[in-house]
C-alpha cells in the first residue's frame, strides 16, 4: 500500500475484534484477494454482530452472491453449508442477522447517500469505472477510515416462513446416477432430469443426426419392393391431407414404387431382420411414454400414429398439467411431449395432449431415462366438477335496501348454469354491516353449501366490510388479492367446510372476470395457493375484445 496507509493505519476503524490491516490478512486467506465488498461486508457483519444480544442463536441473510457471504462465514458461526445462512440474490448489497427463534434482528446496507461523491468508493461500488482504472490502494485506504460511516442499519423480523427448521426430506436413490438425492426433486435426481452443467460429447453430438440400429438401412426407393417399411411414411397434398401413406412394417410391392416416387421418396428406411433390444422403435417409445403421461381420466387415443400417440379425456373436466414432470421430460434427450394449456376445461373425447419420441429410434438408455424422469405420476389429469350446492351472498346498503336493483345474482346464476354440476341453494342479500354479513354466510354454511360465493364489499373503501364479516362467520385461510385483470379484489378461502370465492365488483360491468377462471378450479376441489395465483399473472389480463371467443382465446393462458 502506499505511504498515506502508513500515516493512516492508526486511524483505520476496527473490523470487530480485529484491526483493518489484520482483517485484510484474513480475506487474503480466506477468499484469495482482499476484496473491497469483502473488507466492507467485514464491517457491515461488526456492525450486526454488536447488535445481537449476548447468547442469541442468530441466523444470517446475504441480499448478494458476491464477497459479503465470504464475511459472514468467517466473522460469524453462518455458513451455508450448516444451513445457518441463506443466500438471497436480490443483487443488493445488504445483510442480516436475526435470531432463529424469533425473527427479530437488525439489517445493515451499504448505503449511496453516505458514501462521498469524490470517494473511490463510490465508482467501485456504481461500477462507473473500470477495475483497470481504479486506484485499489486508495480505495482499501478509504474503506478503512471510513468503516461504518457509509453503512445504515435497522430493526427487522424476518418472515415466519424463513425460521422453519430446514430438511432435505426423505433422500432417494437416483435410478439413473446411482447417487443419493432429496425425493421432493421428483423421480430423478435434477442433474439427470436435464439441469446437468457438464456436457456429455456424446450426447450434444448426437442433438441433430441420430444413430440407428445396424438391422436399418437407407436403400433407393426403386430397389424397395419385398422389403419391409421401418416407420409410417407420410404423404403430404398441401390444402388437402396429411396421413400415413405406408405403415410401420408393411412390405413394399412393385405398385408402390411409383407411389414413393411421386411423393418425392427417392430413399427409403427398411428394416431387415430383428432389432437389436438396445434399440426402441418410435412406436414403442410413444406408447410407453403416454402410458407414463397419463394420468385420471385420460387415455391413448388408438395406437400410434406416424410415431405418435395422442391422448385423449375420457371425461368432461378440468385439465391439470404437472408443468415441472413435463418440463423435466422434455428436457430428456430425443423425446417430446406437448399439451393443451393447463387448467382449461375440456370434454369427452378432446385431444388433450401427444407425445413421440424424436428418432426413429431411441437408444435405450435414452429411453430408460425419459421413463424414470415420468416416475410413477403422471403430468396429465382430467378432474371430474363435483355436485356442488352453491350459496350467493350479495352485500351492499343499495341493493339491501332497494335503492338499486340487484344484477349479481343473475350473473352469477348465469355463470353457474354453464356447469351441469352445480346446484344454487338460496342467495342471500346482506348490507353493509359486519354483522349481518356474518349471519347471511352462516346461513347459507348452516343449509349445507359446498361453495359459497360472496359479491361486492371486497375494495379498499371503509363501508367494504365483506371480509370482516366473513372473517367473523369462521372465513379462514384467506388469500386476498389476484394477478388477474379483471378481478384484482378477489378472495378465496374456506368456511367450515365449505370453499370461498369473494366476487368483487368489475363482475357486473366486464363479461370475463376472474371468476370465470377460478370456478372450474373450485368446481373441481382443487386448492389454490397464493403460488398459484402467482403464476396466472401471466396471461391474466383480458383484453375485453368486442367480440369475446372465451376460452379459445389468451385469457387465463
Amino acid at each position: 500500500m502506499k505511504d498515506y496507509d502508513a500515516t493512516a493505519a492508526a486511524e483505520y476503524r476496527m473490523v470487530g475484534r480485529n484491526t483493518f490491516e489484520e482483517f485484510i490478512e484474513m480475506a487474503s486467506l480466506f477468499h484469495n484477494y482482499p476484496a473491497p465488498g469483502l473488507l466492507i461486508g467485514g464491517y457491515m457483519v461488526a456492525e450486526a454482530m454488536q447488535r445481537m444480544p449476548e447468547g442469541v442463536l442468530y441466523e444470517a441473510i446475504s441480499e448478494t452472491s458476491w464477497c459479503l457471504p465470504d464475511a459472514i462465514q468467517m466473522l460469524t458461526p453462518c455458513t451455508v453449508g450448516n444451513g445457518w445462512m441463506r443466500v438471497l440474490n436480490f443483487g443488493r448489497y445488504a445483510m442480516s442477522l436475526y435470531d432463529k427463534f424469533t425473527g427479530e434482528g437488525v439489517r445493515v446496507w451499504l448505503d449511496l447517500d453516505k458514501i462521498p461523491e469524490d470517494s473511490e468508493i463510490r465508482p467501485w461500488f456504481l461500477k462507473t469505472k473500470a477495475k483497470k482504472d481504479q486506484d485499489s490502494d486508495l480505495l482499501r485506504h478509504q474503506i478503512g477510515m471510513a468503516g461504518a460511516d457509509i453503512l445504515s442499519i435497522q430493526p427487522i423480523t424476518v418472515d415466519a416462513s424463513m425460521l422453519v427448521k430446514r430438511s432435505k426430506g426423505e433422500i432417494a436413490v437416483c435410478p439413473m446416477c446411482g447417487e443419493a438425492y432429496p425425493s421432493v426433486h421428483g423421480a430423478v435426481c435434477r442433474s439427470c432430469g436435464g439441469e446437468s452443467p457438464y456436457t456429455e460429447q456424446a450426447v450434444a453430438d448426437s442433438g441433430v443426426i441420430y444413430s440407428l440400429p445396424k438391422q436399418v438401412r437407407t436403400i433407393r426407393s426403386e430397389d424397395a419392393a419385398g422389403k419391409r417399411a421401418a416407420h409410417d411414411m407420410t404423404q403430404i397434398v398441401p390444402g388437402v391431407d396429411k396421413g400415413a401413406a405406408f405403415r410401420n412394417g408393411q412390405t413394399f410391392a412393385v405398385g408402390d414404387l411409383c407411389r414413393l416416387q411421386q411423393m418425392g421418396k427417392n430413399n427409403v428406411y427398411v428394416q431387415e431382420g430383428e432389432v437389436d433390444p438396445q434399440w426402441v422403435h418410435e412406436d414403442d417409445c410413444a406408447k410407453a411414454f403416454a402410458s407414463r403421461l397419463a394420468g385420471k381420466g385420460i387415455s391413448a387415443k388408438g395406437e400410434p400414429h406416424e410415431g405418435k400417440v395422442t391422448l385423449q379425456a375420457d371425461c368432461d373436466g378440468l385439465l391439470r398439467v404437472d408443468r415441472r414432470r413435463l418440463k423435466s421430460f422434455n428436457l430428456c434427450h430425443g423425446v417430446m411431449a406437448a399439451s393443451r394449456k393447463g387448467w382449461t376445461m375440456v370434454r369427452k373425447g378432446a385431444e388433450i395432449a401427444g407425445t413421440r419420441a424424436i428418432p426413429l429410434y431411441l437408444e435405450k438408455p435414452d429411453f430408460d431415462h425419459a421413463l424414470e424422469v415420468l416416475g410413477d405420476r403422471p403430468a396429465f389429469d382430467v378432474l371430474p366438477l363435483k355436485k356442488t350446492t352453491v350459496g350467493i351472498l350479495i352485500t351492499g346498503n343499495e341493493v339491501f335496501n332497494g335503492i338499486i336493483e340487484d344484477r349479481f345474482e343473475d350473473i352469477i346464476r348465469t355463470k353457474l348454469a354453464a356447469f351441469d354440476c352445480c346446484t344454487v341453494f338460496k342467495t342471500v342479500f346482506a348490507p353493509d354491516d359486519r354483522e349481518a354479513i356474518r349471519d347471511g354466510a352462516r346461513e347459507l354454511l348452516d343449509g349445507g353449501c359446498d361453495l359459497i360465493i360472496t359479491t361486492a364489499g371486497l375494495s379498499v373503501d371503509p363501508d367494504d366490510l365483506t371480509r370482516h364479516g366473513l372473517v367473523d362467520a369462521g372465513a379462514h385461510s384467506l388469500v386476498y388479492g389476484a394477478p388477474i385483470l379483471p378481478g384484482a379484489m378477489t378472495l378465496i378461502g374456506r368456511i367450515g367446510k365449505a370453499r370461498l370465492l369473494g366476487v368483487p365488483a368489475c363482475a357486473l360491468f366486464f363479461r370475463r372476470t376472474s371468476l370465470d377462471l377460478l370456478l372450474p378450479r373450485l368446481l373441481a376441489d382443487v386448492d389454490i395457493t397464493r403460488d398459484d395465483l402467482a403464476e396466472m399473472g401471466n396471461g391474466g389480463m383480458c383484453l375485453g375484445c368486442s367480440n369475446c371467443t372465451f376460452p379459445k382465446c389468451s385469457f387465463g393462458k
